[in-house]
């Protein structure tokens, strides 16, 4: 028992400050991708203290933790490639569909590769300065990476969906998409509209709802009109919406909402498909519009393709990309020493 308290007592306070530190950013700065690795950071402790309580029995403890994660990660290319092939099955197939098949097949032969790197390291059969040797370990540890960042970025939109949030705004601005024979909303969509008219309802003063999306070439309205039609439908009046009808991005959707509502905007919220709610606060950020973001539920086969689009997105900006190079330089350093060095 007493192993057990001084466990606690070594890790717990680190524990408590880096979860209230990940807390409070996640509450007043919910768009830095830094973020993700904070969180990340949080969890590997918390996987500390765990074993901690387990007292003398903590070695134990940690080594089934670690096997359990090392299988969950084997878990993870089987998962992918599943929800690839019911991704062709009910969405129609295009390269975005087909994400989470190819990423799945991608860290198939990542784990694969490293799995072959630290065998051939630890049982020394070849020569590191092999080149299948050297392309393997080099392949598995980019794909261990990112799939790492990923895994951050994943947990970090979980996890800024479940903070509690303020229920009383002044505007609620709702994110389009596309329109199912150019003038009937999706169920995607409708995901989006149902959290905003839930807002809405929660409202003591009843909040003006902003429908925004422009008319694509293939659509007979525009997303804002199809989305304000289904608003009047299940009861909001009219006069507390405001169309936005001339965006053709989410960038668009939020400078013309904000040119709408004017520099006294009060309290704003911001809603749109739960994987896409990081993206659009990032947006907001960059025009200095201070908003909350909601995000509407999707169907649990869509949310994987979904999520990793958006990492893509938010990994392709400069200053994301600048920070995820030189980690990866600095990650990439630490083993390549330690094998070639010996």
């Amino acid at each position: 028992m007493n192993t057990i308290i001084a466990n606690i007592n070594a890790i717990g306070p680190k524990l408590i400050l880096i979860w209230s530190f990940v807390v409070l950013m996640s509450v007043i700065r919910p768009q830095r991708f830094r973020n993700c690795l904070y969180l990340l950071a949080a969890l590997l402790i918390s996987v500390f203290f765990v074993a901690g309580l387990f007292g003398d029995y903590m070695g134990i403890a940690f080594l089934v933790m670690f096997f359990a994660g090392v299988l969950a990660l084997l878990a993870v290319p089987v998962m992918l490639i599943r929800n690839g092939v019911i991704m062709m099955k009910k969405e129609r197939r295009s390269l975005s569909n087909m994400l989470s098949l190819a990423l799945g097949v991608i860290v198939a032969l990542g784990e694969v590769s490293l799995i072959y790197s630290v065998l051939a390291f630890s049982f020394e059969k070849i020569q590191t300065t092999n080149f299948l040797f050297g392309f393997s370990f080099l392949f598995g540890c980019t794909v261990f990476y990112f799939c790492v960042l990923i895994l951050g970025f994943v947990l970090y939109n979980i996890f800024i969906e479940h903070i509690p949030r303020r229920q009383a705004f002044d505007y609620v601005i709702i994110h389009g998409c596309g329109l199912i024979d150019g003038e009937k909303t999706s169920r995607l969509l409708e995901g989006r509209l149902d959290a905003a008219i839930k807002i809405y309802e929660n409202c003591k003063v009843k909040p003006v709802l902003m429908p925004s999306g422009g008319q694509g070439p293939d659509e007979k309205i525009s997303e804002a009109q199809a989305m304000k039609n289904y608003l009047l439908e299940k009861g909001v009046p009219e006069e507390r919406i405001i169309l936005e009808d001339k965006s053709g991005t989410t960038m668009e959707n939020l400078k013309n909402c904000q040119a709408l509502i004017g520099p006294d905007y009060g309290r704003i919220a911001l809603v749109s498909s739960n994987y896409h709610v990081y993206r659009c606060l990032l947006y907001a950020r960059k025009i200095g519009l201070k908003c909350t973001g909601i995000g509407g539920k999707v169907a649990p086969y869509y949310w994987p393709s979904a999520l990793l689009r958006e990492f893509a997105a938010v990994f392709t900006m400069p200053r994301n990309l600048i920070f995820i190079i030189i980690g990866y330089l600095f990650c990439m350093s630490l083993p390549a020493l330690l094998i070639f060095g010996r």
